[in-house]
């Protein structure tokens, strides 16, 4: 079954707020799918699955999942204490192509304007069928978070167009930070070194720190609690 995409913030948040609490075979199921044994060979598949259940369409696009609305997709996989368990992906970094980017101008940014967050439990005791997905928050970050997340970017920006991405860790940053993205430890992107010279490097993505997104979820518990 294929899902329309949504006409509206309130319709999208609807649609979250009726997946929430049920577990990933029942979405399988009204998408007519099998649900895998794991995630070892299925990377991506739970996100891929509340994508289409809510009616996302960008998938990898440098746009958000919903374009008519601006807004991105996220989940977030939460252990047993609702705590996010690894960093979130926000798009692929040009590592040879980044001269004159600026923060308003950047997919980041774009990405980021508007995100629909969407918990789901990854607490490896529950078989992948049981997991629940959890309570949705629809964010845009404040002006405080922005100016981070800017001023994060901008620097990463800076280090990868002087060359200097092959030393970059995942240490830089204090909410965004750069790491390696890649179908598998032999992916290579066309990249340059600090002379300018072109090299072949792993490719790199643009992370959000899970204590980043931990405290998103945290406010967001301590609100609803008031």
């Amino acid at each position: 079954m294929e899902v329309r995409p949504p006409l509206s913030e309130a319709e999208l948040l609807a649609r979250a707020d009726a997946i929430a609490g049920r577990t990933l075979a029942f979405l399988a199921t009204r998408l007519d799918r099998d649900v895998p044994p794991d995630l070892t060979r299925h990377k991506g598949w739970v996100g891929n699955l509340v994508e289409d259940a809510l009616g996302a369409w960008a998938r990898t696009r440098p746009e958000p999942d919903f374009p008519r609305l601006g807004i991105e997709l996220k989940t977030l996989p939460i252990d047993a204490a609702g705590k996010p368990r690894e960093s979130t992906f926000v798009c692929k970094a040009a590592l040879a192509d980044v001269g004159g980017s600026t923060w308003a101008t950047s997919t980041v940014a774009k990405k980021l304007r508007r995100v629909l967050w969407v918990p789901v439990e990854a607490d490896k005791a529950t078989p992948l069928a049981e997991r629940r997905v959890g309570t949705p928050l629809l964010w845009s970050p404040s002006a405080d978070q922005e100016a981070i997340l800017e001023a994060d970017f901008e620097e990463l920006a800076q280090l990868i167009e002087e060359g200097w991405v092959a030393s970059v860790t995942a240490h830089r940053g204090r909410y965004l930070q750069l790491r390696p993205k890649g179908a598998s430890a032999a992916s290579r992107a066309r990249g340059i070194d600090e002379h300018g010279a072109p090299i072949a490097t792993p490719p790199r993505g643009f992370y959000l720190r899970r204590t980043f997104t931990a405290a998103l979820l945290a406010e967001r518990f301590v609100v609803a609690r008031r």
